[in-house]
């Protein structure tokens, strides 16, 4: 099973190290950032499970910043402020915010509620493709996740079975990011609540990557868009838009 990628983002320096150092002392991959723009810089180059983000960063408001990433992912977000006051935590739920954590905290407590949140991203469709009703764009294609209906550049629709689709919806809330195969198989439960063994796993996976080429590429056997990833996974190699239903 993959180990959960945190990115960790406080202004304060100290603060900053002393979080990463203690969750990786507990199992997790934590990454930093300082700055909205940090944040977006490691979205865009690798898999972020949940961002433990701090309301105060300098002159930037990590709530505000928590509306923006909520309107363009699904990923867990943990707010840490030492604003503990009803409207401040108020204030962070109502931007999407899964907990908010004050200051001064335990750290004991806020390894359980971060472990807390990442199970009940798991029970949900995970991997941010959970936001069925929207039109993904890529490569020409279009993808409707109301109507589970994907259309060619030409303007034929291809048929796709429950699990390739599902399959799709995963790369496309994922464009550019390496995927293990773990942890495709664990957004789209496959195997029937992880019971089988990692090598069974993958080679579901490898099947069903092979069936979803056979539809969206023009060569499956030199796929331009669902890419292996060599000592990784699958990657999907193209841009995606996205709009709302």
């Amino acid at each position: 099973m993959a180990i959960p990628r945190l990115l960790v983002v406080d202004d304060d320096g100290e603060m900053r190290e002393m979080l990463v150092t203690f969750l990786q002392r507990n199992g997790f991959i934590a990454l930093p950032a300082a700055s909205e723009a940090e944040i977006l810089a490691v979205l865009s180059q690798t898999r972020v499970d949940l961002i433990l983000l701090d309301v105060m960063l300098g002159c930037e408001n990590g709530v505000q910043i928590c509306a923006r990433l909520r309107a363009e992912r699904d990923l867990p977000i943990v707010l840490v402020s030492a604003l503990s006051a009803d409207q401040h935590q108020m204030a962070g739920y109502e931007v999407g915010a899964d907990d908010y954590v004050a200051k001064p905290f335990n750290p004991e407590i806020l390894l359980a509620r971060i472990r807390a949140v990442l199970r009940r991203g798991r029970r949900s469709p995970s991997l941010g493709y959970r936001r069925t009703a929207a039109v993904w764009r890529f490569a020409g294609w279009t993808y409707d996740g109301k109507r589970d209906e994907v259309t060619s550049p030409s303007g034929y629709q291809v048929p796709l079975s429950g699990r390739e689709s599902r399959l799709l919806k995963v790369l496309l809330a994922n464009p550019h990011v390496p995927l293990t195969r773990e942890e495709i198989a664990a957004a789209l439960d496959v195997t029937g609540e992880g019971e089988a063994a990692p090598e069974a796993q993958g080679r579901a996976i490898d099947v069903l990557v092979g069936r979803l080429r056979s539809k969206i590429e023009a060569n499956p056997r030199q796929p331009q868009m669902l890419r292996t990833e060599r000592a990784v996974g699958y990657v999907f190699g193209v841009d995606v838009e996205r709009m709302d239903a």
